[in-house]
């Protein structure tokens, strides 16, 4: 399922990022790659939201969530 379709406080691991070169190599600087465990901190259905990944916090906007394929 897509991350921008995750409850907040579910963890959750990415299993594909379907995404350009460009939004690819973004994401895997912000820690969001296969593989990576994440949790939803911060998902209101509208605008962006807030995952902890890595010890850190990364704001996705709702578009780059919906190429984040998660399980």
């Amino acid at each position: 399922m897509p991350l921008a379709m995750a409850g907040m406080g579910h963890h959750l691991r990415v299993v594909k990022i379907n995404a350009g070169h460009g939004l690819c190599e973004r994401l895997s600087s912000m820690g969001l790659v296969p593989g990576a465990i994440l949790e939803v901190l911060s998902n209101g259905f509208r605008g962006p939201m807030i995952v902890a990944v890595k010890g850190s916090r990364v704001m996705l906007g709702r578009g780059m969530a919906l190429k984040v394929l998660v399980e």
